[in-house]
């Protein structure tokens, strides 16, 4: 099983680690800067901007509620397991003394390693199927997360007429320098956590008043 912050990082840079080309007719032209134009051999110009993603998982609020709900779902999981494995660890012992001991027929050695061989099958199967369905609710989210960025990205760009939108991240390694003129992560974060934070509230009034 994947560490958490491992498995959702991994996921979630590998899903927003992507470029927004918003070149279109509709965009309103902005003027040329240093700190946001760049002037390529073909003499076309480009705006472009990036949002560091080790800065929006550390301070996007939903990101950080969801991490702490999967990380409490896998020590569970882990708990639960420990426990069933623990349990079969000792039937086992309490079978391997009897059979040592001579105390055991035939009868009943064959079906104690039945017993046993179906509780190491249960145990199998059940590591399997939660980890499974954890696997799936953090791909789901990761692909939530991963919308829920392109969505604000494209809203966002409208006024700002960036031509890329690029992430940055040192653990990818794939940009080792960045100018911090072109760092729009602190829009990026405020504007989604405000979002996160209407869409929360709309969720505790429905909810108090199914209550009700």
């Amino acid at each position: 099983m994947k560490n958490w912050s491992l498995f959702i990082g991994t996921l979630v840079l590998a899903g927003i680690t992507t470029m927004f080309a918003m070149c279109t007719s509709e965009k309103k032209p902005a003027p040329a800067t240093s700190a946001t134009t760049n002037e390529n051999t073909t003499g076309t110009a480009g705006r472009i901007a990036y949002v560091n993603i080790d800065t929006l998982k550390e301070k996007y609020e939903l990101y950080k509620t969801k991490k702490t709900e999967f990380e409490d779902k896998e020590k569970a999981m882990t708990s639960e397991l420990q426990r069933s494995g623990q349990k079969f660890q000792q039937d086992l012992l309490a079978a391997q003394r009897k059979a040592d001991a001579g105390t055991l027929t035939q009868a009943e050695y064959e079906a104690t390693a039945q017993r046993l061989q179906q509780m190491k099958q249960s145990l199998e199967t059940r590591e399997a199927a939660l980890t499974e369905k954890l696997l799936a609710e953090q791909e789901e989210f990761n692909k939530d997360l991963q919308q829920r960025l392109d969505d604000f990205l494209k809203e966002y760009n409208k006024d700002k007429g960036y031509d890329y939108i690029l992430s940055y991240s040192k653990a990818l390694g794939f940009i080792m320098l960045a100018n911090d003129q072109l760092d729009i992560t602190a829009d990026v974060v405020a504007g989604m956590n405000e979002l996160y934070k209407k869409e929360a509230t709309k969720e505790n009034k429905e909810a108090n008043k199914k209550n009700k």
